[in-house]
């Protein structure tokens, strides 16, 4: 028989392990979130490409491009004396600014301000500054092609720096976006890490896994929900002159992949809890389901 003092022992023991384990599989579910933002930071925010494609579809938003068009016409007009003509030319030249917004020419030159503007945007977020784009290519574009067609006064139209925001601020999201950043993809492979060592170190596994799946999922709940506070916050926060349905436009492109992220992980999550929770249900073969499994 083992003496009181080896009981002691191995329940002090297990106990320690146990707490460890815990300790563990909270870290995971913790990180999980954290980890699908650094990602989401680091290779779609920080990756010049990756956010240039991330922007690319918004060229053929009708929010985008009208607000664009808003915005290059009334540059246009501020910096072009038109004289007694202006009257009669600044609705031709709005229509033909959004006509321009429809062509591949424009796409093109919206994916290059994007380009240009990719450090400016990294600079915007780590700060908590809104985020703008610089017009200028879009101009020269739109005065190439008004030249085209013969509009009075378009060679006099100057290219300028001309900023136009395009997202006032990412809210929640925006907080420690640099942290994020540089921790990459190690917040996803430490949260693996742990999930791996807390199941290997629990003294009922069955229980362990499905407890932190259903902890996993809910974190990808708050993930969605951070996401949407963000965006209710982003909008709420607009000055009057900003156009609202763009820069929502914008945000969701933005936070895309952080939303469809979210998805996945909950589905994931909560079929790996199902499966764990129904395999329970069944007995090995030679009995039982042992000590450490139920």
């Amino acid at each position: 028989m083992r003496s009181s003092r080896e009981v002691r022992e191995r329940r002090g023991a297990g106990g320690a392990r146990a707490a460890l384990s815990a300790v563990l599989l909270v870290l995971a579910c913790l990180l999980t979130p954290l980890g699908a933002m650094s990602t989401w930071a680091k290779y779609e925010i920080g990756d010049r490409d990756n956010y240039v494609a991330t922007m690319a579809p918004l060229a053929s938003d009708p929010d985008v491009r009208q607000n664009v068009a808003d915005a290059v016409s009334a540059e246009i007009v501020r910096n072009v004396d038109m004289g007694p003509l202006q009257g009669a030319v600044e609705p031709f030249l709005q229509d033909a600014v959004l006509s321009f917004t429809e062509t591949r020419t424009f796409e093109t030159a919206w994916n290059a301000a994007n380009r240009e503007a990719h450090d400016a945007v990294q600079d915007a977020l780590n700060d908590g500054g809104a985020v703008t784009l610089d017009l200028a290519p879009i101009i020269e574009q739109v005065r190439d092609q008004l030249i085209e067609d013969g509009l009075p006064f378009a060679e006099s139209i100057p290219v300028e720096h001309t900023e136009i925001t395009v997202l006032e601020d990412l809210g929640t999201l925006g907080k420690g976006f640099h942290m994020l950043q540089v921790a990459g993809i190690w917040l996803p492979i430490a949260a693996v890490l742990c999930a791996a060592a807390g199941l290997a170190l629990a003294v009922r596994r069955r229980r362990a896994v499905v407890a932190t799946a259903l902890g996993v999922a809910l974190s990808a709940v708050l993930l969605a929900v951070a996401v949407a506070v963000g965006r209710s916050v982003t909008l709420d926060d607009l000055p009057p002159d900003l156009s609202r349905p763009a820069v929502a436009a914008v945000y969701d492109a933005l936070t895309e992949s952080l939303r469809t992220a979210s998805w996945i992980i909950l589905g994931a999550a909560l079929l790996v809890a199902v499966a764990a929770w129904a395999t329970s249900r069944f007995p090995r073969r030679g009995g039982g389901s042992g000590p450490d499994r139920g």
